[in-house]
């Protein structure tokens, strides 16, 4: 197959949503339509002891959330689908914000009952700044919830979306019918027998036909008629180049767990969602279709394989393809690396590959080379942009509960922290180790993969910060970046890449700091450098 014919067939995305929406359910079943799986796992469901194929670490099963962003594959109606399902719990929000990175395009999930949560408002926010585009899933139909119509209302408003749905419900909760298939002209009923891998479809090409009545009784066919009549009335008609320019969202309509509305997301999410997209590099706009390859890392994680200390750096590439055994450029050291069994993953099986193309996500064994953000080329000079860094909101300072294991434990930290799961600052004054997160719940996945992957124990302590702020100084030479320097000697730490922080104790000293030393600026994110 063609080059150019490689790159039409990819479709690269990430489910976000807030956590319990069901997003690692619609994974589990997207690859059973895929063929990729012979059945799913429920998540929270004990009795089967069978877990979410996407779910990797013993910590996200214990739990039923997840943590990481797990990377699937799958072909589908002769497309090759990537789908990074992303963490939703606030607490991880880093990773996935990272994963945005990579995606082409997004599907949100949100439930019928809950509606549109926090979470979800912040990931939609981060795709629109980017221009994602976004399909949305309301799932959980088979639960009593919201009214269509309020739901259609409330992503409008609380998410700033443009929405018209291509698929409607008929009734909810125990009055569910099915689900009307506005884009096929079709009506698929629910049997809520989940069991049932694929449903039957009833082609209805006007709404008018007696049939209806028949097929989901008089009342439910007169609702429906009426409900899609105010559809047509009141929601602009889809438009693929809206939606591709993110300024049009279709909204699909069912139950993830019932294996329901799922084969209507995804025969038009095939049909429509982008293939691999241009990406900005500070040097230039890079177009999928380039014969020279280059990619960056995305994210990086240690110990995929209990059993065998790896890492993998996973790599999206953005354009032309990334062949084993052939010498690429690493920007960042300005080397030549060759890579001997890069894996793609196929739902729970990871494969080698030798050749991959745009939009393909490639996990790399890595020693140490690869820090989130680095970029790989034929030898052209690129950075991608974009991969942000937050500041912390928590920290502890991290101490050693073993000390015949610290050998141990500053591998596991240096290796956690090269993943991005939370930030290392040495403090300067005394040189101790402070962990700063995102969310609270990190502390937790930290110690616990310490003991469990490396052996290591770790005790934490309080450590009253406000804020982490990199610290720029217009001019290092200047007496007040010296003053400000001593003054503020106890509060100031250098990161995991030796950039100096300041390690504000409230916001009150924060802002008095800006006031005393206007030359000395105070930034709240680091771009991976």
């Amino acid at each position: 197959m063609s080059f150019e014919k490689e790159i039409q067939r990819r479709r690269t995305f990430g489910i976000i949503s807030h956590p319990d929406a069901g997003k690692t359910t619609l994974t589990e079943k997207l690859l059973l339509f895929g063929g990729a799986i012979q059945e799913a796992g429920a998540v929270k469901n004990n009795k089967i002891k069978k877990g979410a194929t996407s779910d990797f670490m013993e910590i996200e099963r214990q739990r039923g959330i997840s943590v990481a962003t797990s990377v699937l594959a799958f072909i589908y109606k002769d497309k090759k689908i990537n789908i990074l399902d992303t963490p939703g719990h606030k607490d991880f929000a880093e990773d996935t914000f990272r994963t945005l990175t990579a995606v082409d395009s997004v599907i949100v999930v949100i439930d019928v009952a809950k509606g549109v949560e926090e979470q979800t408002k912040k990931l939609v926010e981060v795709c629109r700044m980017r221009n994602i585009p976004i399909i949305v899933f309301i799932n959980k139909m088979d639960r009593e919830g919201k009214d269509a119509f309020d739901l259609l209302d409330e992503v409008e408003q609380k998410l700033g979306l443009r929405v018209t749905p291509l698929s409607f419900p008929i009734g909810m909760g125990y009055d569910f019918k099915g689900i009307y298939n506005i884009y096929e002209k079709n009506i698929n009923l629910f049997s809520g027998d989940s069991k049932r891998n694929i449903e039957d479809v009833i082609a209805f090409d006007n709404i008018a036909n007696p049939e209806l009545e028949k097929t989901i009784g008089a009342k439910a066919a007169a609702d429906l008629r009426e409900n899609l009549e105010l559809v047509h009335g009141v929601y602009p008609e889809f438009d693929r180049e809206a939606y591709l320019a993110g300024d049009l969202q279709p909204v699909f309509f069912g139950s993830a767990l019932n294996n329901f509305g799922v084969r209507e997301l995804l025969d038009c999410f095939v049909d429509i969602a982008p293939t691999p997209r241009p990406k900005m590099a500070e040097e230039r706009l890079v177009k999928a279709n380039e014969k020279g390859f280059t990619g960056f890392v995305f994210k990086i994680h240690a110990n995929m394989d209990p059993k065998h200390r790896d890492r993998l750096a996973f790599i999206k590439i953005v354009s032309g393809t990334f062949e084993r055994n052939t010498p690429y450029l690493h920007v960042r050291h300005n080397k030549k690396l060759k890579f001997s069994s890069p894996n793609a993953f196929f739902a729970e099986k990871k494969e080698i590959v030798d050749i991959s193309y745009p939009g393909d996500i490639v996990g790399l064994h890595d020693t140490g080379n690869f820090k989130i953000g680095d970029t790989l080329t034929e030898g052209e000079n690129l950075h991608y942009k974009g991969i942000p860094s937050f500041s912390p909101e928590h920290f502890r300072y991290i101490n050693n509960a073993d000390p015949l294991k610290s050998k141990q434990l500053f591998k596991g930290i240096d290796q956690l922290m090269d993943e991005g799961v939370a930030q290392l600052f040495t403090l300067e004054l005394n040189g101790r180790k402070v962990i700063g997160t995102v969310g609270a719940l990190q502390y937790e996945v930290i110690q616990y993969r310490l003991e469990h992957e490396y052996g290591a124990k770790c005790t934490y302590e309080n450590f009253p910060v406000y804020k982490a702020c990199w610290v720029a100084p217009k001019d290092p030479k200047n007496d007040e970046f010296k003053e400000f320097k001593r003054v503020k000697q106890k509060f100031l730490a250098k990161d995991k890449r030796g950039q100096l922080v300041f390690l504000a104790d409230s916001q009150f000293s924060l802002q008095m700091t800006q006031q005393k030393y206007p030359s000395v600026v105070l930034k709240f994110t680091s771009e991976f450098e």
